[in-house]
């Protein structure tokens, strides 16, 4: 009982995040189930995701319609994914994720250096680039085609066992989300949906 009761005051207070981004799109009432989606705009300008170099991909990653645009579902989601109580494995499927960007469901060389010049800040020359992402699929790639897929992947972080521990988003409460916890779930369908990853 007291785990739901903690993941129903959490849904309330993301709740009241969500809402509090955009008041007057965003119903109090989701008996209706509404279709609501907030803009990626919005979202990657949270303070718990504007210094995050990955934001816009983090967003993407979880964005159901692949656009970046979050309905309350994705947005719970993400912040669960993000959560340190998440499983190590949704967090390395949502890692893949992130760092797939072209979406291919491979991690290519493309993919490493944009995701080497996020992680440094652009601050390594591009042959240092090229040399480290040549390493690591020279190192990771099990089956030799040239990138990793999503085995490659997990096999790579497992040897690395604080790599996903740094996939993760501390939540921040405004007093304004604290007060705003009386909005109406439909119980049972929601409680599903919002826990369909965390299984």
């Amino acid at each position: 009982m007291t785990v739901v009761f903690f993941f129903l005051l959490l849904v309330y207070r993301l709740h009241g995040r969500y809402h509090e981004m955009a008041p007057n799109v965003v119903p109090m009432d989701y008996t209706k189930d509404p279709d609501v989606k907030l803009p990626m705009q919005l979202i990657i300008n949270m303070p718990e995701l504007k210094e995050n170099p990955f934001k816009e991909r983090i967003v993407e990653s979880f964005s159901e319609d692949g656009e970046g645009s979050l309905s309350f579902n994705d947005f719970v989601d993400m912040f669960s994914v993000l959560s340190e109580m998440a499983p190590r494995e949704l967090k390395a499927i949502y890692a893949f994720k992130i760092y797939d960007f072209n979406t291919d469901n491979f991690i290519c060389k493309a993919d490493l250096e944009k995701t080497l010049n996020k992680l440094t800040r652009e601050e390594l020359t591009a042959e240092e680039i090229t040399l480290v992402c040549e390493k690591v699929i020279e190192e990771a790639d099990m089956d030799g085609d040239g990138k990793l897929g999503f085995a490659d992947f997990e096999n790579m972080i497992s040897k690395a066992p604080d790599f996903l521990s740094s996939l993760k988003v501390e939540l921040f409460f405004h007093v304004s989300c604290l007060k705003r916890t009386f909005i109406k779930i439909p119980m049972a369908s929601n409680f599903y949906m919002l826990m369909k990853h965390s299984t």
